[in-house]
């Protein structure tokens, strides 16, 4: 299992030749069963990133692209009336019909989340939360594997829809990418990989052997030791003097299955204290709300402070 996932880290970033960090947070949030959300500014890969995933994995892909005027329908699909026709002519009896709408792929690309407004993302977010859609009177569930990745610019407020908190809890991790290494962006200007190596990307797992590494990630030892540490992490941000909102208990959870499936990555059946200290900040950063809580924007002041429970709360030897 290693050896597949180490070949598919490779053909993204056969790809994508930024951060290679953000890669690996992405294939953890894949093997967790979670959604991630990349907030950084326009031209930097979010969407190469996302493409690169899907084509590298043999699944369905799709694409949204959020707008004011996008409606619930629009992503989750829609009932049309089929007529029924005898001989080529249209009679009066009929029957309706469920058109599945972009969720219903193994990957899904939320372009500019917060360009939507919140009738429009509750709809997605409840079927990232439920993997399940709920229409005609009828549960329909999503395939598996199934990831939300969206995209949001943190600069640009102008008509724009923040996540509501509740919102931001349902996606694993909150990640940026940053900016490429000039190595990194000379690499990009002489290949344009968008541009010619994306549409030639061939596919180097199925989507049945992501799912066996989902089901290897539930079966990795957390030692108690380490869940006594999540805890105190959790306990931390609850007492904390500049949090009016801590980590909830979905949290700790979430914690604890992006260090599972970080073992599962460097090919570990347990847990190592590293693997839970690696992904604090992006996993609980945008779970918490400080007493100077300005917008849901505002990620700086929060990551700032969890850095200074990180290095307070003394993590197992």
């Amino acid at each position: 299992m290693r050896e597949a996932l180490e070949q598919l880290r490779r053909n993204i970033t056969s790809v994508y030749m930024g951060n290679v960090q953000a890669v690996d947070r992405l294939l953890v949030c894949l093997l967790a069963r979670g959604h991630v959300l990349i907030e950084d500014v326009p031209g930097v890969g979010k969407t190469v990133l996302a493409n690169a995933l899907a084509r590298s994995v043999r699944c369905s892909f799709s694409r949204i692209q959020c707008t004011p005027d996008l409606l619930p329908s629009d992503i989750t699909g829609v009932s049309v009336f089929l007529r029924e026709r005898d001989n080529g002519h249209v009679n009066e009896g009929g029957r309706f019909e469920f058109r599945r709408g972009p969720i219903f792929a193994n990957v899904v690309l939320a372009d500019e989340i917060n360009r939507t407004t919140p009738r429009t993302q509750s709809a997605l977010l409840e079927a990232m939360s439920e993997g399940t859609v709920s229409a005609e009177g009828q549960v329909l569930q999503l395939p598996q594997p199934f990831i939300v990745v969206a995209t949001q610019n943190p600069y640009e407020f102008e008509g724009t829809y923040f996540l509501p908190e509740n919102q931001l809890d349902r996606f694993l991790m909150r990640i940026s990418l940053g900016y490429p290494a000039p190595d990194d962006e000379s690499r990009i200007l002489q290949k344009q990989p968008a541009r010619t190596s994306l549409k030639d990307l061939q596919p180097v797992m199925t989507a049945e052997e992501v799912t066996t590494a989902q089901t290897e990630v539930d079966r990795v030892r957390l030692d108690q030791s380490l869940i006594d540490y999540i805890i105190a992490l959790a306990a931390a941000t609850r007492e904390h003097e500049d949090l009016q909102v801590g980590v909830s208990p979905r949290g700790s959870l979430a914690l604890a299955q992006a260090a599972k499936a970080t073992a599962v990555l460097r090919g570990r059946d347990y847990c190592e204290p590293e693997d839970v200290v690696q992904n604090v900040l992006a996993v609980c950063s945008h779970r918490v709300i400080s007493k100077s809580y300005l917008h849901a924007g505002d990620t700086q002041t929060t990551r700032r402070i969890m850095q200074r429970v990180l290095e307070t709360v003394p993590s197992p030897a």
